[in-house]
């Protein structure tokens, strides 16, 4: 035997021997992998589950699913806050195409994960530990093992390297150990406060190929597909206009449970367009097959076209029981000294006028969203329940007085003409403020500065939303100017603070204490990898969202949620408005469909449609009879 084969069985024997003596650690903590986990309401599917209630188990595989995406893609990097990662190579949720993950969340449920990557899960009751086992057989797509030392790798460099989003959710995360031959476990930091998110998030990002970064430089963009070990791989591409993933026709995790009857599309092709009108008429062209229409202006007067009429095309209003937020509320930077002043945003908030602008502008089609949690319990409603005012009390005299005494109401107005009382009232605040108008222009008094507000958009539609909104600012001396950006330099200028007035949705998960700190907690304020892109910096808030990742009963989590909305909400760091009723999902009539669609996260026509021959004919023969 050569040496170096000696020293390598001895290091075999060390490590086996520090794994045996690892699990009789753990193991004196009663670890029991089961095949799923759920915060707040059991398992809905046993052990023996075969499939999810919500997919077709026998879908055919096959044909071409053709979608769109806005904007355009610089990188396939996903684990970055540089450029923009291409869609299938994103690090979470259904944009994760080419890789696996630890867990898959169940969609017809509020908050449950079942078994993936890993055969079995464990969770420590007071949340502090939590442990996986990875399946055996798992491979990448060049035929190597998916190891432990794959899950270790991929959390280490989330942790160190990964964007400051992903570390901002990552950061209680402590110890991350190898426990087995195919165990790894993870324990949260000593001085942390245990959260149980913090398992889900760690379950849902993709795993990365430790091999493959191994020559490579994870902390740099790329430009060269990378390699993945789900059931798509990147085929081809065109930079920044459109990208086709394959399905790996042998891939090790078809057979799962969590994946019997999902990825059924030989091929998905993402087109980028830079213009929503674009992307309609590209539709109407047959160019897409599927997508959500964002526009309201489009899904009221763009769809009556003759495909429509003879039912190859399909319009459909998609209810969800899901938080839906806020969509597209006006957010403003509050490192800009002017906003800093709640007086200041509370006047600003009283010139909007949902009820105006969504009869106007978007055909009456949107509801008023009162609450960063509208579509939930978790949404305030009234005055603060004995358990929301245990939360607030220790905060009375740093928050808003109101928090206490009035229900948030929203700005109700009748949606006609100049609402007198509300500018009467907003002008009252600027003075209190220090802001009055002289000569027709609102000016500092101290200083003799002039009010302007420099607005930055996504989406022409977003520009043209907020038009009622700036004509009421010009109305009282604010001198405003918008633009409408091109998707990637708009991401960099709303991620770099480069902007006063802008738009970004609210949309919050089941369990959405990670989001919450990402979106609304100091640590991510000012920072270019984060998402606080408003720079809420709040002491209250940071506190309520620590309440609302400690919670561990609903009483608990939704005292936590309600209180924390009324805070947001008095503060008026955003004005709130549209509030979508459903999802406006619009296609080309060829595909199959589970007669049970899930119904309480999201639209899964990318998971469970498939390919339908018949109906594809159908639409093929009705087009030609048209033309």
């Amino acid at each position: 035997m050569r040496a170096s084969d000696g020293a390598t069985a001895g290091r075999r024997r060390w490590l086996g021997i520090v794994w045996c003596l690892a699990t009789l650690v753990v193991g004196a903590q009663e670890i029991e992998f089961r095949h799923g986990t759920s915060y707040l309401e059991p398992l809905k599917y046993p052990a023996d589950f075969q499939h999810f209630d919500y997919v077709d188990a026998n879908a055919p595989k096959g044909g071409t699913l053709r979608a769109a995406q806005m904007g355009t893609f610089d990188s396939f990097n996903g684990i970055l806050d540089r450029g923009r990662v291409a869609r299938g190579v994103e690090r979470l949720g259904e944009g994760a195409l080419i890789y696996d993950r630890l867990l898959e969340q169940a969609v017809d449920e509020p908050a449950s994960y079942y078994g993936r990557l890993a055969s079995g899960v464990w969770v420590a009751d007071d949340f502090r530990q939590f442990a996986f086992r990875i399946r055996d057989g798992a491979r990448w797509h060049d035929g190597e093992p998916l190891t432990v030392e794959d899950v270790v790798f991929t959390f280490h460099t989330l942790q160190e390297k990964a964007a400051v989003g992903v570390r901002t959710a990552l950061m209680e995360l402590g110890t991350i150990e190898q426990i087995g031959p195919n165990e790894v476990l993870f324990s949260i930091r000593p001085e942390a406060i245990a959260n149980p998110d913090l398992v889900f998030a760690v379950a849902s990002y993709s795993i990365l190929p430790k091999h493959y970064w191994a020559t490579r430089d994870i902390t740099k963009t790329t430009v060269v597909p990378p390699l993945g070990s789900g059931p798509y791989r990147v085929k081809e591409f065109k930079f920044t206009r459109s990208i086709t993933l394959e399905r790996v026709a042998d891939y090790w995790g078809e057979d799962l449970p969590v994946n019997r009857g999902r990825h059924n599309f030989d091929l998905v092709k993402y087109d980028y367009f830079r213009d929503e009108s674009v992307m309609l008429e590209s539709q109407k062209g047959d160019v897409i097959d599927i997508r959500t229409e964002t526009v309201s202006k489009n899904w009221m007067t763009g769809y009556g076209f003759p495909a429509v009429r003879e039912g190859l095309f399909k319009r459909e209003l998609v209810h969800l029981s899901r938080p839906w937020g806020l969509w597209a509320p006006v957010i403003w930077n509050l490192d800009s000294p002017k906003f800093q002043d709640v007086r200041v945003r509370e006047a600003l908030w009283l010139l909007s006028e949902f009820r105006l602008t969504n009869r106007m502008l978007m055909y009456g089609f949107y509801n008023y969203a009162k609450s960063y949690f509208y579509n939930s319990p978790m949404a305030s409603e009234g005055l603060p329940s004995a358990r929301e005012l245990e939360l607030l009390e220790p905060w009375r005299g740093k928050i808003p007085d109101r928090v206490f005494t009035e229900p948030w109401l929203g700005n109700e107005t009748s949606g006609y003409g100049f609402n007198r009382d509300n500018v009467r009232r907003a002008l009252a605040l600027f003075r209190e403020a220090g802001w009055e108008i002289q000569d027709g222009v609102m000016v500092h008094v101290e200083t003799g500065v002039p009010f302007t507000v420099d607005f930055i958009f996504g989406s022409p539609f977003g520009l043209r939303q907020e038009t009622p909104l700036m004509n009421a600012m010009n109305r009282v001396g604010i001198a405003t100017t918008a633009r409408n950006l091109e998707t990637s330099n708009w991401l960099y200028r709303m991620r770099n603070g480069k902007f006063e007035g802008g738009q970004i949705s609210f949309v919050p998960n089941n369990i959405p204490g990670v989001m919450l700190r990402n979106r609304l907690g100091s640590a991510s304020a000012g920072s270019a990898g984060g998402q606080n892109w408003n720079r809420i910096r709040d002491p209250a808030v940071d506190a309520l969202i620590e309440h609302v990742m400690a919670a561990r009963t609903p009483e608990d989590f939704y005292a936590a949620t309600r209180a924390l909305d009324r805070i947001l909400l008095w503060n008026f760091y955003y004005i709130p408005g549209l509030g979508a009723p459903g999802y406006r999902l619009v296609y080309w009539d060829r595909f199959g469909q589970p007669e049970d669609p899930p119904s309480l996260l999201r639209p899964a026509w990318l998971d469970t449609w498939w390919w339908d021959d018949a109906k594809a004919e159908r639409v093929r023969k009705g087009l030609a009879a048209l033309e």
